[in-house]
């Protein structure tokens, strides 16, 4: 039966990372079950001096199959209230909220207690995260705030899960984070290294997304050291956006004598080049300190290449040590030797086990956990 679902979170022509990415498919997932979609983004989504990047915004074209309605913001009260009121009125059978910072409890928990007073419209979380990589000051009030008025919730991973039981009982589902599967199909790794101008003999490890502290960054650089020592180290591709000071990282650089192991691409990586960094590389390296779970993962099956990840979160779960990568410890020398261990086995190892894995995180694994959510809500 047809539902009107409306999704409130990041989308165009907000970058947002992996978040407006994944709204976007998942509104596509509905309207491929023959549903009608309609999507509710920010106007404003941080004020300029909150936000860690260089721009909010993309430059990729707006998406002509989606509609999507750029109305709220996130520190205006009056606005939350106009922004309730005109969601209320939709009567939307299914609402799907995404909640990844508490900065954002007062702002959609006003508008979702505002939605509830039309009888109608089902609220489900996607919670990519409850208590956030990075404490701040009002976290757990806000966090509190949000959740009372949802009816159910589904996380990303089940650190996230056992998270979530620290405030509600309310129905929730863990389930995988679906396939990235939006940027296009994987190209040939010597055209995509031509395209991005290296050299198509080089090895070739990738860090890809916003830099941030937690994502362990600092990390790898050491590794890289310890492999330089070894005279064994490939070359390192890092591609993403600082997100916090990025004089640490050149300073840490220099100190280790390994820039000439690097190529920095540290621009915002724009949907339409994604796809030529991740099959550029031999192997994507995930060194996080501490996780719930990664894009970059479900990003990595889609183009079939195998990860370095650290024993953190659900990352060891989401990638089967040594079947389609290697999971190490939160430390330089064990990122090292993980690096090391990716080549000894060589790519062609992981293959098999890449593409069976990878068949589990479909988009319709994800609907069919919020429809079975949504049949327990009262």
């Amino acid at each position: 039966m047809k539902k009107k679902i409306i999704i409130i979170g990041s989308a165009w022509p907000l970058r947002g990372g992996g978040i407006a990415t994944f709204n976007e498919r998942l509104a596509r997932a509905f309207m491929q079950e023959g549903h009608e979609v309609i999507i509710y983004s920010f106007s404003l989504q941080y004020p300029s001096f909150l936000f860690p990047g260089k721009s909010q915004y993309g430059n990729e074209p707006k998406p002509a199959d989606l509609t999507i309605r750029s109305v709220i913001n996130s520190i205006n009260p009056y606005n939350w209230i106009r922004s309730g009121n005109k969601i209320k009125k939709e009567n939307a059978d299914l609402i799907v909220v995404r909640y990844w910072l508490p900065f954002m409890g007062p702002c959609l928990g006003t508008i979702l207690r505002i939605i509830r007073k039309n009888r109608r419209s089902k609220i489900v979380c996607i919670a990519d995260n409850v208590i956030p990589h990075e404490k701040r000051m009002g976290d757990m009030p806000f966090t509190r705030y949000f959740i009372k008025p949802v009816d159910a919730f589904i996380t990303l991973s089940e650190k996230v899960l056992n998270d979530l039981k620290q405030f509600t009982q309310k129905p929730a589902i863990a389930t995988v984070h679906p396939l990235y599967d939006n940027f296009g199909e994987p190209i040939d790794k010597a055209d995509a290294r031509k395209t991005l101008g290296i050299a198509a003999d080089k090895k070739l490890i990738l860090f890809f997304g916003f830099i941030r502290q937690y994502k362990g960054l600092d990390l790898l650089l050491r590794a890289m050291a310890v492999l330089k020592e070894k005279q064994d180290a490939p070359t390192l591709l890092i591609a993403g956006e600082f997100y916090e000071n990025e004089q640490q990282y050149q300073l840490l650089i220099d100190e280790l004598n390994i820039r000439d192991l690097l190529i920095l691409r540290t621009d915002f990586i724009p949907d339409n080049e994604v796809r030529n960094y991740l099959c550029a590389a031999d192997f994507v390296i995930q060194p996080y300190r501490h996780a719930t779970q990664s894009g970059i993962t479900p990003l990595s099956y889609h183009f079939e290449k195998p990860m370095l990840v650290t024993n953190v979160g659900a990352l060891p779960s989401m990638v089967p040590h040594e079947q389609v990568g290697i999971v190490t410890e939160p430390d330089p020398l064990s990122i090292a030797n993980g690096i090391q261990q990716l080549y000894s086995l060589g790519e062609a190892h992981f293959l098999f086990h890449l593409r069976n894995e990878k068949k589990k995180y479909n988009w319709q694994g994800l609907t069919d956990c919020i429809w079975q959510l949504v049949e327990k809500v009262k």
